[in-house]
């Protein structure tokens, strides 16, 4: 079974401003001659970590990470304004050309499949190929399953902790609720709510309760960011049209894919990757046996370090 690479050291970093308030932190690693990559993180609103470079053989590629709008190491932090989909898309192509790099290997997990995605879908022609993680369409359905009633069942007892922040009056909408508290002036309240919401998010993201995992979720600074974000997208329908991932697949028809799905994903359930897979059957879909919704689990480590070798086996 595949690990990933160790010790993979950022060759370049900077930042990248793009629409007023934001700017974006970069970095790249590997070979500045090798086959472009870039990576998408989750969240929205989470970042990139230093074990993200190591999915790729550091021989081989170029790879590009950078921290979407408002998250990690972007300023300005936990920041709404100017943040969305298209916007996210728009900052994907700005960053290719500031690079001047032609076409790249898109890699996302989560969030960054949705990202992922969309980018590709608008810009078919500047994507060689696409390894897509723990698919996440967007959908009403989605969202609801893992924030008012679906997860809530598989893990009653961390549901309660994920609801402790909120009335029992208000429970009937709880993104509703939970926007109204991680956009208000209440700091206390404010960080709260990210703590539940993301600790929540922690605990269902592996098939075995990681305390690393779950730990790095509570963490203040990546807490407020992915709970906010996270809800001032879902709140707007991710700012995109309903089934716009599913309707607009015709678009990769031409675009390698590798979809890596977790058997036992609770965040993104499977049937999101089968939906994708059955609109996109140009693309393989390998659904990992014993592993949830994280890319840390040693089964979805082995498959996506075999979907990178096999993407740089096909383009170089």
């Amino acid at each position: 079974m595949l690990s990933l690479y160790p010790n993979v050291t950022p060759y370049r970093k900077f930042r990248l401003p793009v629409e007023d308030p934001h700017e974006l932190y970069v970095e790249e690693c590997g070979r500045a001659d090798g086959l472009p990559a870039l990576f998408l993180h989750g969240g929205p609103g989470a970042c990139c970590e230093p074990y993200h470079r190591g999915f790729f053989n550091p021989q081989r590629y170029r790879v590009v990470l950078f921290d979407q709008r408002g998250s990690g190491r972007s300023s300005p932090h936990a920041e709404l304004t100017g943040n969305s989909t298209p916007q996210l898309v728009a900052d994907v192509e700005r960053l290719r050309e500031h690079l001047g790099i032609d076409r790249w290997v898109v890699f996302g997990g989560s969030w960054g499949s949705t990202l992922g995605l969309a980018y590709a879908q608008a810009h078919p022609d500047r994507v060689l190929g696409l390894i897509l993680r723990g698919i996440f369409l967007c959908r009403k359905r989605d969202i609801d399953w893992f924030y008012q009633d679906g997860a809530s069942r598989i893990f009653p007892d961390y549901w309660q902790d994920f609801l402790e922040p909120i009335p029992p009056a208000e429970r009937v909408s709880l993104m509703q609720a939970y926007y109204q508290r991680l956009t208000g002036d209440d700091e206390v309240q404010r960080m709260a709510a990210a703590k539940a919401w993301s600790i929540w998010e922690g605990r269902a993201a592996t098939l075995r309760v990681n305390a690393d995992v779950v730990s790095h979720f509570a963490d203040p600074h990546i807490a407020l960011s992915l709970a906010r974000i996270e809800c001032h997208y879902f709140v707007n329908d991710c700012f995109m049209t309903p089934d716009q991932l599913l309707r607009n697949a015709r678009r990769l028809r031409n675009v390698p894919g590798i979809i890596v799905h977790g058997r036992y994903d609770i965040v993104c359930p499977v049937e999101q990757a089968l939906a994708l897979h059955q609109v996109w059957p140009e693309a393989s879909l390998e659904i990992v046996s014993d592993a949830g919704h994280s890319a840390t689990e040693p089964g979805t480590v082995d498959a996506l370090m075999r979907a990178t070798d096999a993407m740089a086996d096909r383009f170089t």
